[in-house]
């Protein structure tokens, strides 16, 4: 697997950097269809959540507003398509995945410990789905093509879900590492996935500090096998993997598209590949 060949000396190269022409909003997953046409989903906040002083009915702040996407692009950057995903306060979609035949794409409450619906949308018509609901968070999903099961992440990838397509919930393993927070992953089969994410810690008298980092996690093991940090910023300065990451190889290099800005307005979000190159 390329990823367990990464270390905090891997080399990243920016090969292309290009804008957005369509308003991405807070952009949350990106992966590639079988059209080499590329997937986004973001969520287009109109009321931001607001903290309580103490949990309200079990929740630490409000739902706040909005409408959740899935953009259609090419690698320039161009709109090709949009459909919406979700209802009500289920309006933040999370990590998605294609796994040859449909987009899988998880939308939430924005906050933890909510609710979430997960979709399937078809990637020529964008004819979307309801698959099943869940009563938690759902942060990104993908689906194992090998047994055919989906693997998810709850809010801060606190929690590793196994369910089958209709929604059974088959395995639930807490994630012990809490280095960084995976936002978006995708298959690696047997049981495994590849996630990125970032973490942001409080430096005393220095602002905030930013890690990013790419993992394999064993899902039922609840297991992080190998990770590595991320240190590339993105025109906006944050770490290109701060949310919407698809990872690739063709052998020769290890892949990676972000989109890690966010936008309200066209050309404000840049659709970021990196390169590094596989010892052979």
């Amino acid at each position: 697997m390329a990823v367990r060949r990464l270390t905090r000396n891997t080399p990243w190269t920016v090969v292309a950097q290009v804008p957005l022409d369509f308003p991405a909003h807070h952009p949350q997953g990106v992966t590639r269809g079988h059209d080499q046409r590329l997937y986004v989903s973001t969520a287009e906040i109109t009321e931001a959540t607001r903290f309580h002083d103490s949990p309200v009915d079990g929740y630490d702040r409000t739902p706040g507003q909005g409408h959740g996407h899935v953009f259609v692009t090419d690698t320039d950057g161009t709109a090709l398509g949009r459909v919406s995903v979700g209802e009500g306060t289920i309006y933040h979609p999370g990590g998605i995945d294609y796994d040859g035949e449909s987009l899988w794409v998880p939308t939430a409450e924005y906050r933890p410990d909510s609710h979430s619906i997960v979709y399937r949308v078809d990637p020529d018509s964008l004819e979307v789905r309801e698959a099943f609901r869940f009563d938690d968070h759902i942060g990104g999903i993908v689906r194992d093509r090998q047994s055919g099961l989906l693997h998810a992440v709850t809010w801060g990838s606190r929690r590793l879900l196994t369910f089958t397509v209709d929604g059974k919930l088959i395995h639930r393993a807490d994630n012990k590492s809490h280095f960084v927070d995976y936002q978006t992953c995708v298959t690696a089969g047997g049981g495994h996935m590849v996630c990125t994410g970032i973490a942001e810690y409080l430096l005393a008298g220095a602002g905030v500090f930013s890690l990013g980092g790419i993992a394999v996690i064993d899902i039922e093991a609840g297991r992080i096998e190998h990770e590595a940090p991320v240190t590339v910023l993105s025109p906006a300065g944050r770490v290109v993997t701060y949310n919407a990451v698809h990872l690739e190889t063709d052998g020769r290099v290890l892949r990676m598209i972000a989109v890690p800005d966010d936008g309200e307005a066209a050309g404000e979000s840049h659709l970021i590949t990196l390169e590094t190159p596989l010892a052979t």
